[in-house]
């Protein structure tokens, strides 16, 4: 690539985008200042970590050594010119020990240069779109000299500072209070979390970030021709969150002859933090591969974009929206199904948590069906507490030693419980 051109990318990009109305996620930083390791950001595209790492290049001493590959212009930038890259920043900005690299997986081989600046002792920070990249590309060459933070699109409690409400937890056992955090969930449910979207409510703008991550984040990188059944599998997916699927099926209703190709295009939807599949559940690991997964969406918005309802099932929503709280929170999650089923397991080191999700409890049937599967899998992990997250209910449930705390999605999403 031309050097002239690259120094013209570095200079435009030089000033930082981090504007006054961002939304911190000061959350994500007790993570961040390992200075021993490379500290790679990744998640769906738009969802923030541009945000994120020019926030981190705000409150740094030094911050000049930045590149953005997601750039046109450096579309023939390869493994050579970091070289020259290197070169232009200490001719530009002087000697700095901080790199930051946005969207870095763009350019093949990146990982070399990545190391050769961590041999020499610089902390890098780097972002991108695809979950791979932190497979095959860093268990190759990066082993041990990298930590990796999962970014999501904004969660409520994220939302809500974007629109200014207020978080005291006095102020949210008010009238007013409640039904203004009611007011904002029912928003949220409605515009989801991508940081632009929320902004311009443009759909275009959601059509436009499904087709970058379907064409460049899965057909292009994965050197796929199969757009038609990649786009009705998504548009399945898109219109039945939080049901169970089959691969078996999802084959035969597109037209695939082998469900193994389901199989990796799943994987490739969840490399790129479009979709992901919830394993059920199980002791043996054999039984487990082999059961109906449940798919999730990313974003609520972008999902309901992409697919077809005749009706909207809040209760699949509002499911989908806890599993992605879920995501945030770390842990391994399952869900569990016996007799009945309970919709979430996560199991951390400081111990296993039981979820269910029911939009309204009103319905006796209903009420007796998710209590019923709570408590086996209450009874199954050996504990002695469960919730049940609900839009509106909250109540306090006690049979024989368990307790079922019956609360609010949005009251236990933003800890106000």
């Amino acid at each position: 690539m031309i050097r002239s051109q690259i120094i013209e990318v570095v200079l435009d990009q030089h000033v930082s985008r981090v504007t006054v109305d961002f939304v911190p996620r000061y959350h994500m930083f007790r993570h961040l200042d390992s200075p021993n390791l490379i500290t790679i950001i990744t998640g769906i595209r738009r969802c923030g970590k541009s945000t994120l790492l020019n926030e981190i290049r705000h409150i740094k001493e030094v911050h000049d050594y930045y590149l953005n590959f997601d750039d046109d212009r450096l579309l023939n930038f390869n493994l050579s010119d970091f070289q020259v890259l290197f070169e232009i920043f200490i001719e530009k900005f002087g000697n700095q020990n901080t790199f930051y690299f946005d969207e870095i997986q763009n350019i093949n081989g990146w990982e070399r240069f990545v190391r050769r600046l961590h041999d020499l002792g610089k902390k890098i920070y780097i972002t991108g779109s695809n979950a791979k990249m932190l497979s095959r590309e860093l268990g190759t060459h990066l082993t041990g000299r990298y930590m990796q933070i999962e970014l999501y699109p904004f969660s409520l409690a994220e939302y809500a500072v974007s629109q200014n409400t207020p978080y005291e937890a006095d102020f949210a056992s008010t009238t007013i209070g409640k039904a203004t955090w009611m007011g904002i969930f029912n928003q949220f449910i409605e515009v989801g979390g991508i940081p632009e979207y929320i902004k311009t409510k443009n759909r275009d703008y959601l059509k436009s970030l499904y087709e970058g991550i379907l064409y460049k984040d899965i057909l292009t990188r994965h050197n796929l021709t199969k757009e038609k059944e990649i786009k009705e599998l998504l548009y399945i997916i898109a219109g039945n969150v939080s049901k169970e699927i089959s691969q078996n099926g999802l084959a035969k209703t597109i037209g695939i002859k082998n469900s193994s190709t389901i199989k990796e295009y799943l994987q490739y939807f969840e490399d790129s933090y479009l979709a992901f599949t919830l394993l059920k559940f199980d002791d043996s690991l054999k039984r487990q591969i082999l059961a109906p997964r449940k798919v999730y969406f990313i974003d609520t918005a972008l999902a309901k974009n992409i697919s077809f309802r005749r009706s909207e099932d809040f209760g699949r929503i509002l499911e989908n929206i806890i599993y992605l709280e879920l995501k945030r929170r770390g842990g391994d999650i399952f869900y569990f199904k016996g007799q009945q089923e309970c919709d979430f397991i996560n199991l951390k080191q400081d111990g296993t948590s039981l979820y269910q999700v029911c939009y309204d409890l009103t319905d006796e049937t209903t009420k007796k069906r998710e209590i019923g599967g709570l408590l086996e899998a209450m009874m199954f992990f050996k504990l002695d507490f469960g919730y049940i997250l609900t839009m509106a209910e909250e109540n306090i449930i006690k049979i024989d030693a368990k307790t079922i705390s019956i609360i609010p999605a949005w009251k236990w999403m933003v800890g106000l419980r």
